[in-house]
């Protein structure tokens, strides 16, 4: 059979909201879709993964094969086409180690996730193998063990990284597009990935500032809506001076459409909540450093920065 003639095959890397989702949303378009899960492979294997979507529907996704690590990929099957890397790029975690073993020579890896400059490490580590760049821009969490509400938003943005697009990118986008996923092929995904940390910068650190903030509770007072349009500004100037301009009126709409939906947790306040590693530096310290590097001054992302690694430095409860 030709490679363009049987359904692609993907391996997920990371059940979490996103990969479970998305690898859902690939699995219904027909693709032969497998995971890599921990904590709840067994459950998966016995149930699958429920999903809860008034956008997009109901169901319970069942993947080809549940594994254990990577690394059992190869023993299984041969190398999958896609491997979606759906990993936060946080503190301990070695992504290119994780996925080595499952990489073949004609693998794509397909890294989603937010911040900047999380591509780079990958990219030096496989040089070889084509890298493409995905943005999620959708409000979806894990509600528990293999278990994802889905309630908002959904679009995906991808391209090859650093710039460019490639028929395996095209592939993918028809894959999500055929079972009704908005996906926008970009040619410069970076530029993108600034615009959409615009949002991540200010809103996920504050959250977790606050005690785990909901959207509407960080917007409420006008002080907060301000507090947010100044980190936002600060972040738009970093960006210009990698050469990422960011139109104020942006700003305005991002704080306008945020205030409009319903109250939302982030990611990141999540995390903090359920005491995982946070995803700082990807989504605050690249931005900060960037901006001392290029001279823009940046108060309110330096006071941020500052505190969030305070928070990270803190001993656990079993600890303190």
């Amino acid at each position: 059979m030709a490679e363009r003639d049987r359904p692609p095959r993907v391996l997920v890397l990371g059940t979490g909201a996103i990969g479970s989702l998305y690898g859902a949303m690939l699995a219904r378009s027909g693709a032969e879709v497998s995971v890599v899960s921990r904590s709840d492979r067994n459950t998966v294997r016995e149930q699958g993964i429920r999903i809860y979507s008034t956008q997009w529907g109901d169901g319970v996704f069942r993947p080809a094969r549940v594994l254990d690590s990577p690394g059992q990929a190869g023993k299984v099957a041969d190398p999958p086409d896609y491997l979606w890397v759906a990993l936060k790029a946080v503190r301990g975690v070695d992504r290119c180690a994780l996925i080595r073993s499952a990489i073949g020579p004609r693998t794509a890896i397909v890294l989603v996730g937010n911040g900047i400059g999380i591509e780079e490490d990958i990219a030096a580590a496989f040089p070889q193998n084509e890298l493409v760049s995905v943005l999620a821009f959708v409000a979806a969490t894990r509600a528990g063990p293999a278990e994802v509400r889905h309630h908002a938003l959904g679009r995906l943005a991808m391209g090859c990284y650093p710039a460019g697009t490639s028929a395996a990118v095209e592939r993918l986008a028809q894959l999500f597009a055929a079972v009704g996923v908005p996906c926008d092929v970009q040619a410069d995904i970076t530029a993108s990935r600034w615009l959409k940390n615009l949002w991540n910068v200010a809103f996920n650190p504050i959250s977790v500032l606050g005690g785990a903030m909901d959207t509407r509770t960080i917007l409420a007072p006008p002080q907060g809506r301000e507090f947010v349009r100044r980190v936002m500004q600060e972040a738009a100037a970093v960006a210009a001076a990698n050469g990422y301009p960011i139109a104020e009126s942006v700003i305005e709409d991002t704080l306008r459409s945020t205030a409009a939906m319903p109250a939302y947790k982030t990611s990141m306040a999540a995390d903090f909540e359920a005491g995982r590693e946070l995803e700082v530096e990807p989504i605050l310290g690249n931005v900060v450093r960037s901006a001392r590097e290029h001279g823009v001054s940046a108060p309110s992302l330096e006071s941020l920065y500052a505190l969030m690694c305070m928070v990270q430095a803190r001993p656990s409860p079993a600890g303190a």
